[in-house]
């Protein structure tokens, strides 16, 4: 253990996931230890082109009473090394390792209690791992913050355009993807140019790593898994913004949609997660909604305090809105207006708040949810995708792209 690079209290360890195709391979575990003892932990996992630096997320666990971790993956941010290339992989579930070993030390260190909370890539990951590691009793509940459960193309395009990519990605895996030059988000996020926070720019880079065709087709592998339906047993809030927007050049609206995910697709494929899912619509939120501007950041430490009071019990220091709303930390990102109120809630399971969206199936009368009146309701769904049906199980042996 040493002292991370966001300074005291943050520390972290560095995890020996041993070799692969470029050498050594490593992930790196922060973590941000409660003020008071307790056995509840989060384990923060980022996206793609991403690493931990938002310590205003921490706080607000912190006040909760949890314990925080984060994880650099392999390849990202304090795990990359100079002869990787950055974010790459043939396959998702080459990250289990490095999610067992934190995992594994979380529970080690005292924490009887998990909640994983992933972004974007980071959400679709999670969600294999938590269905392929589903007996083994390693998550207590999910949060994924606008998970990356489909690409944001059009759909008369996409079954095409993905099986070529697939095809690509088998053949010839690092093999680069033209896109366009205009980093529309980075320049929403970061300080220098048109947002708020501040961020190592080699490691989250303003338009991103250079994407590759086996990592694509990595990614449409697992999507495809989720598609056909996984079995998340433990309670799963799925937020998103409510619009999304693509924009070949600056546009205002970028500080209040979602400029990466068709947030559409995400409520879509929601249900295929796990049987306790609820949706959560973020009024003005961004594509990762903790780096949204301040009403809406807000409002999803709000709802996503209500749900964990809903299945996980009430176990907050202090008031949490305090830590959401604090001074600038470490990472360089901004206070939040201290002076705004803070929105009051809707109660459980109410429809009085537009952007908060839960499905009712048949099944729900019947289910632990529904035993607990002030818990949101649960929801499983049979989805379909236009490509060539296949069974979680059945996706998990397909050949990987090498």
């Amino acid at each position: 253990m040493q002292t991370d690079r966001l300074g005291p209290p943050y520390q972290q360890r560095t995890l020996d996931l041993g070799r692969d195709w470029e050498g050594p391979v490593y992930a790196t575990l922060v973590c941000r230890l409660a003020d008071a003892p307790t056995d509840r932990a989060v384990l923060w996992v980022h996206g793609w082109s991403d690493y931990f630096f938002q310590t205003h997320v921490a706080e607000h666990f912190i006040a909760r009473g949890f314990n925080f971790y984060a994880l650099d993956l392999r390849k990202y941010g304090r795990s990359l090394r100079p002869y990787q290339t950055p974010g790459f992989c043939h396959r998702l579930d080459e990250y289990y390792q490095e999610l067992d070993t934190a995992a594994r030390i979380i529970r080690e260190e005292g924490n009887s209690t998990l909640l994983i909370a992933a972004h974007s890539t980071g959400g679709l990951i999670t969600s294999l791992w938590a269905h392929d590691r589903r007996d083994q009793g390693l998550v207590d509940a999910l949060f994924l913050n606008s998970p990356f459960f489909d690409f944001n193309l059009p759909p008369s395009l996409r079954g095409p355009a993905l099986a070529l990519v697939t095809r690509i990605g088998r053949r010839h895996p690092y093999r680069l993807l033209h896109r366009p030059t205009f980093p529309l988000y980075g320049h929403s996020l970061h300080v220098n140019f048109r947002g708020e926070w501040s961020y190592d720019l080699a490691w989250k880079p303003l338009g991103g790593f250079p994407i590759r065709y086996g990592w694509l087709a990595a990614v449409r592998h697992g999507q495809r898994r989720l598609h056909a339906g996984l079995t998340v047993e433990v309670p799963v809030l799925v937020a998103c913004s409510t619009r999304s927007l693509w924009a070949a050049r600056w546009h205002e609206d970028a500080h209040r949609t979602d400029t990466v995910l068709n947030v559409a697709d995400i409520t879509r494929w929601a249900p295929a997660v796990g049987r306790h899912v609820t949706v959560l619509r973020v009024e003005g939120g961004m594509h990762d909604l903790t780096l949204s501007p301040a009403p809406a950041r807000r409002f999803l430490f709000s709802e996503l305090d209500r749900w964990l009071d809903a299945y996980l019990g009430s176990g907050a220091v202090v008031p949490p809105a305090q830590a959401a709303a604090s001074a600038p930390m470490s990472s360089g990102e901004p206070a939040a207006d201290a002076a705004a109120p803070h929105p009051r809630p809707p109660e459980l399971g109410s429809s009085a708040h537009p952007s908060e969206t839960t499905v009712h199936p048949p099944e729900a009368a019947h289910s632990p949810a529904a035993a607990n009146p002030a818990s949101p309701p649960v929801t499983r769904t049979a989805l379909v995708t236009s490509e060539e049906p296949v069974t979680a199980e059945e996706s998990a042996t397909e050949e990987p792209p090498t």
